[in-house]
């Protein structure tokens, strides 16, 4: 290659994402490639590779695993950089048992999911929240929700400056709010069908995760991080198929509900780790074991939002049970399993 033309040529950062493969809770891991007059397009995006002995997802005497991009994303922060989420796959080519993104039965992506993250901000130097004083506690919940000034926020740089970074990548964003105890926030995403809604969960994880890199923090996603009368971290998984935005009856929405109770377990073996830490019928959940559902109560594991009753039982339904750690690919996948089990016609 002449000089001239390697001069000339632009550079683009792809950074890959993916899951890696520790159990129950997966990481995210990603490394940068450097491509040369990159078009931006995911078709563009090559496979590549990485060490999966180091990731717990191969042996060292077989230790090559495959990237296989599913999504792009501007990168916000880099330079001619771009977010590249991918799947798993093992060398062979076929989805590596870590991979629940290629499991999910939605093709034609007719569930619609939204995703309410929550997660603690946490000061890196005394791994406490924000806002928690070192060797005691703050005041009492109730007056941190949707709070505003600094006698009860705290991190409000750190959520504005993601919320922006999301919005510019092209994320489908939705809202941003503190919730109820000192140093908790939480962030929404919709999106038309659940590969795509994990992906920008992930995605938006990533974004966050490295916006605490500057900032001396980093992000609690244990669903009960702060012990005693606090209020744990979920994310609610608001989800609807097309039966559920147009059947127009009651009796079809709890027959739809009816059709989790017999899997409670299933559900909650995907639904994060510690999540019985945070299940316990107080805080505004059901309890781990129990199951339940209801109009407008979020104190059941199913709430029917009462827009969709107003509507003449057209819209969508709220699972609380998700955990903040929890994997949205098995979420969603495990959901959209339980709701074709109801086997309704249409």
């Amino acid at each position: 290659m002449n000089l001239l033309n390697q001069n000339t040529m632009s550079k683009s950062k792809l950074e890959y994402i993916w899951l890696d493969g520790h159990e129950p809770t997966q990481n995210m891991r990603s490394k940068t490639k450097v491509e040369n007059d990159f078009s931006g397009k995911l078709e563009d995006c090559p496979i590549w590779s990485f060490d999966g002995s180091s990731t717990e997802q191969a042996s060292g005497g077989a230790s090559d695993c495959l990237l296989k991009p599913v999504a792009i994303y501007p990168d916000p922060v880099r330079k001619n950089g771009f977010l590249v989420m991918s799947e798993v796959l093992s060398a062979d080519g076929t989805p590596h048992a870590s991979n629940a993104r290629a499991a999910i039965d939605d093709d034609n992506d007719d569930f619609w999911f939204g995703f309410e993250q929550e997660y603690f901000l946490m000061d890196a130097k005394t791994d406490l929240p924000l806002g928690f004083p070192r060797g005691g506690f703050p005041g009492p919940q109730g007056k941190y929700y949707c709070s505003v000034g600094g006698r009860y926020t705290w991190g409000r740089d750190v959520v504005e400056e993601h919320a922006d970074l999301c919005i510019e990548a092209g994320l489908n964003f939705e809202g941003i709010n503190q919730e109820v105890a000192p140093g908790q926030w939480e962030f929404q995403l919709f999106a038309q069908g659940a590969k795509k809604a994990g992906d920008e969960i992930w995605v938006a994880r990533y974004l966050l995760d490295r916006l605490t890199e500057k900032h001396g923090y980093y992000i609690e996603y244990h669903p009960k991080p702060v012990k005693g009368d606090w209020n744990g971290s979920g994310m609610h998984a608001n989800f609807s198929n097309t039966t559920l935005r147009t059947c127009g009856s009651q009796e079809i929405y709890e027959k739809i509900c009816e059709a989790f109770r017999p899997v409670t377990d299933e559900h909650m073996d995907v639904y994060g780790e510690f999540n019985d830490e945070r299940l316990t019928g107080l805080h505004e959940t059901a309890h781990v074991s129990d199951f339940s559902y209801g109009i407008s109560d979020r104190g059941a594991s199913i709430r029917i939002p009462i827009i969709t009753v107003e509507k003449g039982w057209k819209g969508w339904l709220e699972d609380r049970r998700p955990a903040s750690n929890g994997d949205p690919y098995k979420i969603a996948g495990r959901i959209i399993k339980t709701v074709n089990s109801a086997n309704i016609t249409s």
